[in-house]
């Protein structure tokens, strides 16, 4: 399948986005070991979590939805049950990891799987520490799905994360409640806070410190409602399309405002754009309204690797923005783009060297300078969505035609994508 799409002379509108995919999958997660009934509003309708329900049903979980709401039927701490078949996470990396740390400490086996890509990418991250609270895992080669968790009585660990991953903390934090003692999580743990937001909103107690989390074992989660805020990884490539189009201006309303989700956001105001929010929630995530353009423009900047894990998601976006700003962009830190969907530094500089504009790559980021013309070309979206959409983008502010190549992709996180695309986009 190609999409065909060609620039536009504006982007004007008001929107919203889908709900938050990180908050989603966690929302479902924790509602499953809750005692009563989670309310969860505005959860995303998507593929990846689509996966996480399909496999927290297998375990004995009851979803129940009504409109924009879905109700889930927690079964307690201990209450999950045996799969009757192999769970498969589809494309969720997510769902993958977090479910290893759930299912570690179970009184039975399960096997993990997931398509081509997960089966691609690194689960030992997640396994070693695991390993280390007790955990028997089977890992193809050591390292990929499908992965054989036989379920195992766990030991709290004091353990440093080499790699800035959400999902392995969460993987360690869900272990921890089922692991005799006290569980401590140092090294690098300032990647997205979700989880550490949400199992105190289920009553869970951590204890939170600059340097490590804690989390002792056996605490009971209560039901509670969750309201999930937009997400700001989708709202990230309309606020590029608004900077990328001269004379745009776009509002996003009730969008995650969650610090560790909003590095985009701050390199955008940086590189010159025009940002005014508006906070109206706070708890457990913190939600508002962005206004957002760039009626003078924008300039190069670098990205620093502390900044790198919360706008993770939008490295390859920013390449195509700052492909349109005045003076040199470069980015080091974003190594973790290299194990994604796709290799998403191959796939942004293979995009846009199609597209015309000269960039350099290194292991961890890329360097260009700007502004360089971009030209309409055939996009292999790599079968990634954060891809597929970023150059959905880059077709905004190209000459000619821009050809995404198997676009639909973009249902992994964001179906309604090029929906929205067609509205805001005005030529």
């Amino acid at each position: 399948m190609t999409l065909a799409l060609d620039p536009v002379q504006q982007i004007q509108g008001t929107i919203e986005v889908p709900g938050d995919k990180s908050v989603s999958h966690r929302s479902l997660v924790f509602g499953a070991i809750a005692e009563g009934v989670t309310e969860v509003s505005g959860i995303l309708n998507s593929a990846d979590v689509r996966s996480t329900e399909t496999c927290l049903s297998a375990l004995g979980v009851s979803f129940i939805r009504r409109e924009d709401k879905v109700l889930v039927h927690g079964r307690g701490l201990h209450g999950l049950q045996v799969a009757s078949h192999v769970l498969d996470c589809g494309n969720s990396g997510t769902t993958t990891r977090i479910l290893m740390g759930l299912l570690a400490g179970q009184a039975f086996d399960t096997v993990l799987t997931g398509d081509e890509s997960i089966q691609r990418r690194p689960m030992k991250r997640a396994a070693e520490p695991l390993r280390e609270m007790g955990a028997r895992m089977d890992l193809i080669r050591g390292e990929f799905a499908p992965i054989t968790i036989h379920g195992s009585r766990l030991r709290s660990i004091d353990y440093s994360l080499k790699v800035a991953s959400a999902q392995v903390k969460t993987a360690l934090l869900m272990a921890g409640l089922y692991a005799e003692g006290t569980t401590t999580i140092r090294g690098q743990i300032a990647s997205r806070d979700h989880t550490e937001r949400m199992l105190p909103h289920f009553g869970v107690k951590l204890e939170m410190a600059d340097d490590a989390i804690r989390i002792r074992s056996g605490q009971r989660l209560s039901a509670c409602p969750i309201r999930v805020p937009g997400d700001p990884s989708s709202a990230a490539f309309w606020m590029g399309a608004a900077c990328l189009v001269r004379g745009s201006t776009l509002e996003i309303r009730n969008v995650s405002l969650n610090p560790t989700r909003i590095g985009l956001m701050k390199v955008l105001a940086r590189m010159g754009a025009s940002i005014d929010v508006e906070q109206t929630e706070t708890s457990p995530e913190p939600s508002g309204h962005i206004r957002i353009s760039a009626p003078h423009g924008l300039r190069g900047t670098e990205v620093l690797p502390s900044e790198v894990p919360s706008m993770v998601d939008e490295i390859p976006l920013l390449a195509v923005i700052a492909s349109q700003a005045e003076g040199e962009t470069i980015v080091h830190g974003a190594e973790e783009l290299r194990v994604k969907e796709s290799d998403r530094i191959v796939a942004t500089v293979t995009n846009l060297r199609a597209m015309g504009i000269e960039i350099e790559s290194f292991q961890d980021g890329y360097r260009l300078r700007g502004p360089q013309r971009l030209v309409g070309a055939k996009i292999d979206s790599f079968l990634d969505h954060r891809i597929a959409m970023s150059f959905a983008i880059a077709s905004l502010v190209a000459r000619g035609r821009t050809e995404i190549l198997r676009p639909d992709c973009v249902d992994i996180s964001y179906p309604e994508f090029f929906q929205v695309l067609q509205r805001i986009g005005h030529a």
